[in-house]
């Protein structure tokens, strides 16, 4: 026999193969911004009245009580995260994961959709309330998906363009002059759709809606501006593939 002939099978070794998840930041950004999209979608379906007893207006507008949605504490840091996606990775890549969003909104709606229609056991006591949470209000959805998409698009589109412009100078310009476009796009989208949904029915309710929504998301961003220049520094740093086109600061 031959030495090949004599060696055991258990001698060769063998390796499993698999794809590299390499050092990129984005896929771990992009499942977090999904994430915040659906929670803040759904947090939207409750309306909320802050100091529902107090009645303050300034002409038409109605200051007092502040009417706005359960999504409005959460859905800001989406548009935290939309500008480190598109100031670090560009508007294509800031594109693909708005698409990533919209698929996951539309895939958790017809979850929803679904499960509300499956028939309930008689131990189920809660349907009622299921429908009443995640029950599929087709008006909602459309006024989240097409407000997100406006919004989103729109501030990264701005923000690369200023980018360009202005090169690795001048974050904050670019920050908030992006989230100004796209927060008011996306709040005027969305309550222009959903106010009849939660219970808008006034001029004067609608206009609050949009205006308080608009500055606290917008006040938002500016208060996080520090927290997210952070994290986009961090990203540059630790995205093996970035590279400025100036290093000015």
């Amino acid at each position: 026999m031959t030495q090949h002939e004599t060696s055991s099978p258990s001698s060769t070794t063998h390796h499993a193969a698999f794809a590299s998840v390499g050092r990129s930041s984005y896929p771990g950004i992009v499942v977090l911004f999904t994430a915040v999209l659906m929670i803040s979608n759904i947090c939207a379906t409750k309306g909320i009245a802050f100091f529902a007893d107090a009645e303050v207006s300034l002409g038409p507008l109605q200051v007092l009580p502040i009417i706005t949605d359960g999504g409005f504490f959460l859905f800001p840091l989406a548009y935290i995260l939309g500008d480190v996606l598109s100031e670090v990775y560009g508007f294509a890549a800031t594109r693909r994961a708005v698409l990533y969003g919209f698929g996951a909104v539309a895939l958790s709606a017809l979850c929803f959709w679904v499960a509300e229609s499956l028939p309930a056991a008689e131990f189920y006591a809660s349907q009622e309330s299921f429908e009443a949470v995640l029950g599929v209000v087709p008006r909602m959805l459309l006024a989240g998906l097409a407000g997100y998409v406006v919004g989103q698009l729109l501030n990264s589109y701005i923000l690369v363009r200023i980018k360009e412009r202005t090169q690795e100078k001048h974050l904050w310009a670019r920050l908030i002059g992006s989230t100004v476009v796209g927060e008011f796009a996306d709040t005027l989208v969305f309550c222009s759709i959903a106010a009849g949904a939660i219970g808008i029915t006034t001029w004067s309710d609608f206009v609050n809606f949009v205006i308080i929504g608009f500055l606290w998301k917008t006040l938002i961003e500016i208060v996080l501006l520090p927290v997210t220049y952070r994290v986009i520094a961090y990203v540059k740093k630790r995205e093996p593939t970035y590279a400025p086109a100036s290093d000015s600061a």
